[in-house]
């Protein structure tokens, strides 16, 4: 059965959520992994689901929300099962926001081989804040790359945790 990768994007409002999965099954599709927030008013939402129809008329079958100002996009992408081979761990950023807090810790992450499989970052009245799941490679010494990463943004005046992650939790 061919996974496809559906995105919608657009001015929140009450049912979308419904429409999308709502066509999925009617074509006798399975939802398999999602994600779905709203930025600022702006509805979100990514997800894979195996449909036993081409991408076209999943497509199709999405236009009414297209048609009311939403973006969809619907694309065939290879049926494949996540690998979660390394170390898992949670990394937390807060502080006052400014330019570069993402930057700076996710290429701190990035230099010690982390994959970053899950981000989100909120700005609230007196704090920003960035949380994250990462996996590094087997043998990562987690605790040297919290000290690297709190040393890449402390000139950033933000306060970097970083912990292994219980791998037992989705």
């Amino acid at each position: 059965m061919p996974a496809l990768a559906v995105t919608v994007v657009g001015h929140d409002r009450p049912g979308i959520v419904a429409g999308v999965t709502g066509a999925i099954a009617q074509l006798g599709g399975n939802l398999e992994d999602s994600s779905m927030t709203l930025l600022r008013g702006h509805f979100a939402m990514t997800l894979i689901a195996a449909v036993p129809a081409p991408a076209a008329e999943l497509s199709r079958r999405l236009e009414p929300l297209a048609e009311q100002g939403l973006f969809v996009s619907v694309v065939e992408v290879p049926a494949e099962q996540p690998v979660s081979t390394g170390v898992a761990a949670l990394l937390s950023v807060h502080g006052a926001d400014r330019p570069g807090i993402v930057s700076s810790a996710t290429t701190a992450i990035a230099r010690r081989g982390g994959n970053i499989t899950d981000l989100a970052t909120r700005l609230g009245p007196s704090m920003y804040v960035l949380t994250a799941d990462v996996t590094f490679p087997p043998g990562t010494d987690v605790e040297q790359v919290a000290d690297e990463l709190a040393a890449a943004v402390a000139p950033l005046g933000v306060h970097a945790t970083l912990l292994p992650a219980d791998e037992d939790v989705l």
